[in-house]
């Protein structure tokens, strides 16, 4: 099983690209987004290959990084969704994008994706909300919070400002957006309810 391509690009197409490794081509499908990162022909190049194997071919699907191979992986587990719209998923939205639109019950964004559908967007969101944290990141670490963060009215307000930043968001951002989540959830609220409310607040 091929895990890896690195060498030289040698040419691309509408949707696939082909690597020079040592003499031998080898043909990864790829996402347009994936397509637009690329080297141009001729330079180094290393891809990230997800090999899948059928009865009567193998085909070599190719990502700029592990984050994009993870997700790949991890949206044909939902009902509906193939390598092709998997793959379409990852044109529309980078990986960190998606975690955000599941996380925050974004189905507008999902829907940018082709194939993706309001029934498959929401199944989308439904199927993978648990599971975010775990992809292409590792698992949120609470931690302390940080500058501008709610003042201390229970850990959970702390924990959904860490996980925000975890996120990549700024510790400014994370604070207001939890502060607004506070207010219409209430301090007892959980911390994944908290971390859902304010992906709301920041998507506006």
């Amino acid at each position: 099983m091929i895990g890896k391509l690195s060498g030289r690009l040698d040419e691309t197409g509408e949707d696939w690209a082909m690597v020079d490794c040592g003499g031998v081509g080898y043909v990864a499908s790829c996402s347009a987004r994936t397509l637009r990162r690329l080297p141009a022909p001729g330079e180094a190049v290393c891809l990230v290959v997800e090999t899948v194997m059928r009865e009567d071919s193998i085909r070599l699907f190719g990502f700029l990084d592990k984050a994009e191979r993870d997700w790949f992986r991890v949206l044909q587990t939902v009902q509906g969704v193939g390598a092709k719209v998997a793959l379409a998923i990852l044109d529309a939205l980078a990986p960190d994008e998606i975690s955000r639109a599941v996380m925050a019950g974004d189905k507008a964004a999902l829907g940018r994706a082709s194939g993706v559908g309001p029934k498959l967007a929401l199944r989308l969101i439904t199927e993978l909300k648990d599971r975010v944290p775990a992809v292409g990141g590792g698992a949120f670490v609470p931690g302390p919070a940080p500058a501008g963060a709610p003042p201390a009215g229970g850990s959970a307000m702390a924990e959904t400002a860490s996980a925000l930043v975890n996120l990549g968001y700024k510790p400014a951002e994370a604070s207001v957006a939890v502060a607004a989540a506070v207010s219409k959830l209430g301090k007892d609220a959980e911390v994944g309810a908290l971390i859902r409310q304010s992906l709301k607040e920041l998507a506006r």
